[in-house]
């Protein structure tokens, strides 16, 4: 960095010696720039909830203390005294930011070298630098983030039937349903960033309203093959039948999702459709198309695509395999694209996310106004910019700016970010767009209620004194690393009682250090606890088979179902497996073994891999043996059976092990949930930075300790 202008010699002399030293010190160049900036910091994530200015404000500061102290080290001009002087000063500056991400560790990724540095952070950096008086140095061009990557050339593959239908009909007809693509035209907002506020507009704007936008009343419910649709489905058809072109259903788990993008792109004529999904539903989404939509052949992706038809209509395919059939993907000549539980692609870096953008971008490319909806009932599971990625993947933003329709939309408004009345506009804009958010209770009475129903058991045997043994052995962990870092302290800083800020710091260190101990740590605690419950969870599940019917038991590793199938297998009770290690042929099997035959009274699910995309409605008791960490795979989990067809209350029965951190874990889950009721239902719950569980676990198992030994 060089600095932008130079003192002049006379005054440096004519200063007295120690006025001078107060000046280059404490008011010069970008420390106290820095000092300034971080304070605010620090006051934002203490009133929480963190907003993504202050997380960019966050990343920057972090980045200008990396290089500040680089170049101090490195100048030699310099006395010995000033340079220690400085490199204190940053010190204290990276102290202040360490205190800060132990509040909210969802800030700690955003210190990593691999962090990805957004075009609105480099611009606050240069905003900075400039207040500072520095220059900053000229920069290497951003690389296009996810859009344009590729996989890796040797997995591409290309099956022989898309060959025979690319040789059929080489060229792809032209597209006139529309003269041209809507441009952006900004005017007022050129040079604003606005993509920031437009995700805090889902934060402070909902005003208690829903995010829906408006639908047009459907003119019939009537659907293929005598199937009838429920209104609040049939009003996503008619307004794709309308015109509307873009959609974010994220209508609860349960209200049919599928069928209404089937039938809208029906509606739209968006057909070739490529379906992109999780791997355990695709099966399933080729058999709702022949219900659906029967006249229009699906075909679905296996492996390297040996078996599909080429010249099927609907293309389903897994997140998993769609690196080796991106190209051709690419070039079949889409009309539209659904991407089912559009959660999976929240995180912007990872690769399928990135080939989710690029074939989004290509279908946009070559087709004026294509079909695009993204469906999934949980949008927002950690954070507001969960919807991102998704935004971007319907083209109403890129990696900078709100794009066409939005761009436009936000240009009428007459309002800027800061100006009373933005935020509200904002929310609104974007809702309109595509937004569609329905609630069970709103628009499906005749689905029954549910209730989440906590059954604490005893773990009394050997392995639940061991689990409490090492859970006292933890909590001393805790203490002894909270003790030695009072003894370390040279701040000078006293707190009478527990020092708060402290223990989440040492619960911080905890859970980043625990991929590599060999004591128990919280991960492991959990898992034992899942272990020893398992026969205690499927002795209730059972008890439940024999007097209520058919039971769904989730569970989240591999040896709880194990242990429940070997409890249900002596007990003569038969029962279907759904694990994420079958092929989609015997998990579909196994599916409907469980809703046809009577006989079969359990399905043994596994919590991830069975979570998404099945019905089996046909069960109305959950038993859940084990905790997830979120909330959102909980409700998953549950809405598999509380969906539409299901005739009885719902009832999901969670297994907490009494007496230990199981029983704090469940109430965090239960306190975390309120992310997407806040942003999309008009909640006036308070939205949570992230749902960190583990951490908030550790914290309040160190904070017991030390109330206890007070």
């Amino acid at each position: 960095m060089a600095r932008r202008g130079q003192r002049q010699p006379s005054a440096r002399r004519t200063a007295p010696r120690n006025q001078r030293r107060v000046r280059e010190v404490d008011n010069d160049g970008i420390i106290p720039v820095l000092a300034r900036a971080v304070r605010e910091i620090e006051t934002a994530v203490q009133r929480g909830p963190v907003m993504p200015s202050v997380r960019t404000k966050f990343q920057v500061v972090a980045l200008l203390v990396r290089e500040e102290r680089a170049r101090v080290k490195a100048d030699e001009a310099g006395s010995e005294a000033r340079r220690t002087e400085q490199l204190k000063r940053l010190d204290g500056v990276a102290t202040i930011l360490a205190k800060t991400a132990a509040r909210d560790t969802s800030l700690l990724s955003l210190l990593a070298e691999d962090a990805v540095v957004t075009d609105t952070a480099r611009a606050l950096k240069r905003e900075m630098l400039r207040t500072a008086g520095v220059e900053a140095a000229a920069e290497e061009p951003a690389p296009r983030e996810p859009a344009a990557a590729t996989a890796a050339p040797e997995r591409r593959v290309v099956p022989q039937s898309v060959v025979s239908r690319q040789l059929a009909n080489p060229f792809l007809p032209p597209d006139f349903s529309s003269a041209a693509q809507v441009k952006a035209r900004p005017r007022r907002l050129a040079g604003w960033e606005l993509l920031g506020p437009l995700f805090r507009s889902f934060e402070v704007a909902g005003g208690g309203a829903s995010a829906c936008m408006a639908l047009p009343e459907p003119g019939s419910l009537k659907a293929p093959g005598d199937r009838e649709l429920m209104p609040h489905q049939a009003r996503v058809v008619a307004a794709a039948a309308s015109g509307h072109r873009t959609f974010l259903l994220a209508d609860e788990p349960g209200l049919g999702k599928t069928a209404q993008a089937l039938l809208a792109a029906q509606a739209a004529n968006a057909f070739p459709l490529l379906v992109v999904v999780p791997n355990v539903v695709k099966t399933n989404w080729a058999r709702e198309a022949a219900l659906w939509t029967p006249h229009r052949p699906a075909t679905v992706i296996h492996g390297n695509g040996d078996t599909i038809d080429g010249f099927a209509d609907i293309v389903v395919v897994n997140y998993e395999v769609l690196d080796r059939h991106v190209g051709w993907l690419g070039d079949l000549g889409f009309r539209g694209m659904v991407v089912d539980e559009a959660h999976f692609i929240k995180n912007k870096s990872s690769q399928r996310s990135q080939h989710v953008l690029q074939l989004s971008e290509r279908i946009r490319s070559r087709v004026v106004r294509p079909l695009l909806m993204a469906l999934t009932g949980t949008p927002l599971i950690n954070d507001i910019e969960d919807f991102r990625t998704i935004w971007q993947f319907l083209g109403w933003i890129d990696d900078k700016m709100p794009l066409g329709e939005l761009m436009n939309a936000l240009e009428e408004t007459g309002l800027a970010p800061g100006e009373p009345g933005f935020y509200p506009a904002a929310r609104s804009c974007v809702v309109d767009l595509g937004i569609v958010r329905r609630r069970k209770v709103d628009v499906a009475a005749d689905i029954p209620a549910r209730r989440i129903a906590d059954l604490p058991v005893e773990i009394d045997d050997e392995a639940g004194r061991s689990i409490r043994e090492a859970e006292r052995e933890l909590a001393r962990r805790l203490v002894a690393r909270y003790q030695g870092a009072l003894e370390r302290r040279t701040s000078g800083v006293v707190v009478e009682g527990i020092d708060h800020e402290l223990v989440r710091r040492v619960a911080t260190w905890e859970r980043e250090d625990t991929s590599s101990k060999t004591d128990e740590n919280v991960f492991s605690m959990v898992r034992r606890i899942g272990q020893a419950k398992a026969g205690l969870a499927a002795d209730y599940a059972a008890q439940l088979a024999r007097n209520v019917g058919k039971v769904v038991f989730f569970a989240k590793h591999v040896d709880v179902m194990d242990a429940a199938e070997e409890t249900f297998a002596k007990r003569g009770i038969r029962f279907s497996s759904i694990r994420g290690d079958q092929t989609p042929t015997a998990r579909q099997k196994n599916i409907d073994a469980f809703v046809n035959d009577p006989d079969v009274s359990i399905a043994v699910c596994s919590l991830t891999a069975a979570g998404v995309g099945l019905n089996l409605q046909v069960a109305s008791n959950v038993v859940l043996a084990e905790l997830s960490w979120t909330d959102a795979e909980q409700t998953q989990a549950i809405d598999r059976v509380h969906r539409i067809g299901q005739a009885e209350p719902v009832t999901a029965w969670r297994i907490i092990a009494a007496q230990t951190i199981d029983t704090r874990i469940a109430e965090l889950i239960d306190s975390k949930a309120g992310l997407a009721a806040k942003a999309l239902d008009g909640s006036d719950e308070d939205i949570s930075s992230s749902a960190d569980v583990q951490l908030e676990a550790l914290v309040t198992l160190l904070t017991d300790a030390l109330s206890a030994s007070a």
